[in-house]
């Protein structure tokens, strides 16, 4: 791994491989496959995974603070409990992502897609959206202080086994009264 890392050029093809264990902190991983790849509890930290396609990888508990995520697809991927903390996801793709338990604090996540995404007892701690779908779902235990941007709702919130859905002033207001000031955008609006 430490020779493909000092090469230049390549991309890595890591696909459905096992990583456990190994220490890929700043690694430059661009253009690069993980798909179907386990990544679990894997440390990542600074590394770059720009238009890297990491679709339906299991990142449980991996480190990903400081990552370069930009255009990244990392649809139905495993983000559980995993460290994002001050990561770059701009235009990222999180489609059906399980970020349940994940940090984000302080990660840009501008114009990226989260559609369908739990992000339950997840911590946005002064997160930036900037018009991200942000069609998630979050609940009493998610942290929202100092999030702040804009996004496209709705948003589902869950209390105990029941939920409901909010959009557009709730939405706002739900934020609001727990710490974070972030703008619902009407469907349709111009940006």
């Amino acid at each position: 791994m430490e020779e493909w890392l000092a090469e230049e050029g390549y991309s890595l093809f890591g696909i459905e491989h096992d990583f456990r264990g190994a220490d890929l902190s700043g690694g430059d991983f661009s253009g690069s496959w993980f798909t179907q790849a386990v990544l679990t509890g894997v440390r990542l930290a600074g590394a770059s995974f720009y238009r890297a396609d990491l679709q339906s990888t299991d990142l449980t508990g991996a480190d990903l603070t400081g990552a370069d995520l930009v255009r990244a697809n990392l649809d139905g991927a495993v983000l559980r409990s995993a460290r994002l903390d001050g990561a770059d996801m701009v235009k990222a793709s999180l489609h059906g992502v399980d970020a349940s338990g994940a940090g984000f604090r302080g990660t840009r996540i501008m114009g990226a897609s989260l559609f369908d995404a739990d992000m339950r007892g997840a911590d946005l701690t002064d997160a930036v959206l900037f018009q991200n779908t942000f069609k998630v779902t979050v609940d009493d235990a998610t942290v929202v202080r100092g999030l702040t941007g804009t996004v496209f709702g709705p948003i589902r919130v869950f209390s105990g086994e029941s939920f409901r859905e909010l959009a557009g002033a709730e939405l706002e207001a739900w934020i609001g009264e727990r710490g974070g000031q972030v703008e619902v955008i009407a469907p349709g609006s111009p940006p």
